[in-house]
């Protein structure tokens, strides 16, 4: 399973890379808001900088919500970088937009997937990735591990090779929970990424083993 780190914060992004287990990034305007980067020009640069960082897929999310609109910003956002992957909302226009860039061989992020009738035609049109929002489906007190479970399962009989992205991962759980349940991939926060590392008796492990080490080289100083 891949791992992608959901933000568009540079030092998060360079502390999950310097882990040497960062397959890519993904963010969206949000996000970019919340680093205060606002303007075309300033998100663009934003983009360029993040692609620079890191090897893998990075994907860049539309704004546009008809066709016309998510194609130009689409083709505008592969002339940043190599690994830009076109994030495209799940709504009409832009299932026809992924089939658009599927024939042209651009690489798109179907995004704000919540249902596997929603996943099967993403995959259809030649998504390269479908995210579905898990932590948003559970707050509505569904399952979004069984929506990937679903997903999985189908696009295995029907031979699809779209990528299935957990998005909207909230916690170190949701991580695993999401590799049992099939994701190809997860996009996480740099907080539940880290929190695989936490396990109390890993600490108390270590606290001992440090212990004893201070009392062999204490011995061995007193001889």
């Amino acid at each position: 399973m891949k791992f992608f780190i959901d933000t568009a914060n540079l030092d998060q992004i360079a502390e999950a890379h310097e882990l040497g287990i960062l397959d890519g990034v993904t963010t969206n305007p949000s996000l970019m808001a919340k680093e205060g980067i606002t303007g075309e020009g300033n998100i663009m640069r934003h983009y360029r900088a993040i692609c620079d960082m890191v090897e893998g897929d990075v994907s860049a999310e539309v704004i546009a919500t008809n066709f016309e609109g998510i194609i130009n910003e689409g083709e505008r956002l592969t002339e940043i970088a190599p690994n830009i992957v076109v994030k495209v909302p799940m709504i009409k226009d832009g299932i026809k937009a992924l089939s658009y860039f599927a024939n042209r061989s651009i690489r798109t992020n179907c995004t704000l997937v919540f249902s596997a009738g929603q996943a099967i035609l993403a995959a259809k049109a030649g998504a390269t990735y479908v995210s579905p929002f898990i932590g948003r489906i559970d707050d509505t007190n569904w399952d979004g591990m069984q929506l990937i479970a679903d997903m999985s399962e189908i696009y295995a009989i029907q031979g699809f090779d779209t990528e299935i992205l957990a998005a909207s991962i909230r916690s170190p759980k949701h991580i695993v929970d999401a590799a049992r349940s099939g994701a190809d991939v997860v996009t996480c926060p740099l907080d539940a990424i880290l929190g695989l590392l936490k396990h109390p008796l890993t600490d108390i492990g270590l606290e001992k083993f440090l212990a004893d080490h201070k009392k062999a080289q204490e011995l061995v100083a007193t001889k």
